[in-house]
């Protein structure tokens, strides 16, 4: 099971922020691009972002005098005082405060250390397929910096709430440091009470921590252990920092953990294509009660859909585990987009991935085909296919909102 452990965090110096952390912190590196990262540093010199995103795309590792110079500037951080490192052990307790169409939602979670394991050994485990996407630049920044600089989120079952009431004392305190980003409140407390931490720990002992975004960053973590491994001639010790990894962690019982509709295109086709290839597996739906929703991006029209054929599932992947076959992302994939539009088309259909339904429809546009307007995962299926030890298809789920980066770093030296 997870083996959870306190750690000494590289941090802000909030007294110098006055506690405020809105113009350091930034988003996930892998979300932002030169425009981005360059209005973030136009708001502070030291955002975290000059450190995180030495190279832009960074999906593939870039020269290696952009890592040093990730490397230098973190350094001369610590050296000048604009970050500090804790000096007693700390989880940090990390509550997001946002709204939602409308509703208020706080999703309350903290940030410890996991000690990394395979897969296989069955205590951290990816909850949906993911793509095979490189991890050099990842690997590139770590050996230059011997840091993590970007959160995993883990979920975990807690439906006794054990860790809110470990936590509640903390959270009635006035938080040790808050940040905004777009329109989400971060807000972060540093529990260094032995009591609390030993309280905490225990929750997790007997849970499994199912990764629900970063599973490359955890790749990458594992690439990095076994490059240390290998450079101490195989006696990096067992308490070695390289054998962690910093966790965000929020139980699936959380009326806050939001999970949001990942929306597909389809590219170069258009909704009577579609009708045609899937006549067989959906129907257009009348009234409100819809499966998917098609928006084509050349006649401007919306088409409602329900699934008819869930039972091809069955048929197609005999070997899944039974919550799997009641996922609308697994239908549409496997049976729709697979198996009948790729027969109808003589080739494999360019699926792209988008969040918000705006982006969805402008990609349609641009790519003169058809937007896949998707109902959100129930957290209820996700836990029941993270259960019984199954993947979703990827990009399943989209949890909302994306942790900030720069609340704390994990030293691996």
């Amino acid at each position: 099971m997870p083996e959870l452990q306190p750690f000494c965090a590289i941090r802000y110096d909030t007294d110098r922020l006055r506690g405020d952390l809105s113009a350091v912190i930034a988003p996930p590196y892998d979300v932002l691009d030169q425009g981005d990262k360059d209005a973030l540093l136009w708001h502070s010199e030291h955002n975290i972002v000059g450190v995180d995103l030495p190279h832009i795309p960074p999906k593939s590792a870039g020269p290696g005098e952009a890592y040093e110079r990730s490397a230098s500037t973190l350094r001369s951080w610590l050296e000048n005082g604009v970050l500090i490192r804790d000096e007693t052990p700390a989880l940090y307790l990390y509550h997001q405060k946002f709204e939602h169409v409308g509703r208020a939602y706080v999703r309350r979670m903290f940030i410890g250390r996991l000690r990394l394991a395979p897969f296989s050994e069955g205590s951290i485990l990816p909850h949906e397929q993911t793509f095979g996407g490189p991890k050099e630049d990842r690997l590139a920044l770590m050996k230059a910096t011997a840091v993590q600089l970007s959160p995993i989120l883990g979920m975990f079952t807690d439906p006794e709430d054990r860790v809110g009431e470990a936590f509640a004392a903390t959270a009635k305190r006035d938080p040790d440091a808050v940040g905004t980003l777009h329109g989400v409140e971060n807000r972060l407390w540093i529990e260094t009470d032995r009591e609390v931490i030993a309280a905490v720990t225990p929750c997790l002992a007997d849970k499994r921590v199912f990764i629900a975004d970063g599973h490359h960053r955890y790749g990458t973590a594992l690439m990095y252990r076994d490059w240390l491994t290998e450079r101490s001639g195989g006696k990096l010790p067992a308490d070695h920092p390289a054998r962690y990894i910093m966790f965000v962690l929020a139980s699936m019982d959380d009326p806050g953990c939001l999970i949001l509709p990942y929306n597909r295109t389809i590219a170069n086709v258009n909704t009577e294509t579609l009708l045609d290839a899937w006549r067989s597996g959906a129907a257009v739906a009348s009234g409100g009660d819809r499966d998917l929703t098609l928006f084509d991006g050349r006649s401007q029209v919306a088409t409602s859909l329900r699934f008819t054929r869930r039972e091809m599932l069955d048929e197609l992947e005999p070997e899944q585990v039974g919550p799997w076959y009641e996922l609308d992302y697994a239908y549409l994939h496997r049976c729709l987009i697979d198996e009948l539009l790729a027969k109808q088309l003589g080739r494999k259909p360019e699926v792209h991935y988008v969040t918000s339904v705006e982006q969805a429809k402008e990609d349609a546009r641009h790519h003169q085909g058809v937007a896949l307007l998707t109902n959100a995962t129930p957290m209820e299926h996700l836990r029941a296919v993270s259960e019984a030890g199954g993947l979703m298809p990827q990009k399943s789920t989209y949890f909302h909102p994306k942790l900030a980066t720069g609340l704390a770093i994990n030293p691996l030296a």
